[in-house]
C-alpha cells in the first residue's frame, strides 16, 4: 500500500468508485439514448460531467504518484467523490424520467 492512501482515503473507496464508474460506462453504453435524448443545451454540460465524473475515477488511482498540480486538484477525493454521484443521479433521474 501507498504511504499517501492512509486512513484518510481507504482502498476499498478507490475499490467502489471505480466500480460505480465501471457501471455507469457499460449502462451509458447499453443505453445511449438517456444522454442523446436530452435537448443540446443539456447534453453538452451532461457530457462534460460524465467525462468529468467517469474519468476522474478511473484516474484517481494513478494521480497519487503525480506532483501537486491542478490535475491532482480536479481529480482529489472530493471533486472526483461528489462528481460521480451527481452524474449517477443525474442518469438515474433521466432514466426514471425517460
Amino acid at each position: 500500500m501507498r504511504p499517501e492512501m492512509s486512513l484518510r482515503h481507504p482502498w476499498w473507496s478507490e475499490i467502489a468508485l471505480l466500480l460505480v464508474a465501471a457501471g455507469l460506462g457499460i449502462w451509458l453504453l447499453l443505453q445511449p439514448e438517456l444522454i442523446r435524448g436530452l435537448p443540446f443545451t443539456l447534453r453538452l454540460p451532461t457530457v462534460l460531467l460524465g467525462i468529468w465524473a467517469l474519468g476522474a475515477a478511473f484516474l484517481r488511482p494513478l494521480a497519487l504518484d503525480l506532483p501537486r498540480s491542478l490535475l491532482c486538484w480536479v481529480l482529489s477525493p472530493l471533486w472526483s467523490q461528489l462528481a460521480l454521484p451527481l452524474f449517477a443521479l443525474l442518469m438515474v433521474v433521466r432514466a426514471l424520467l425517460a
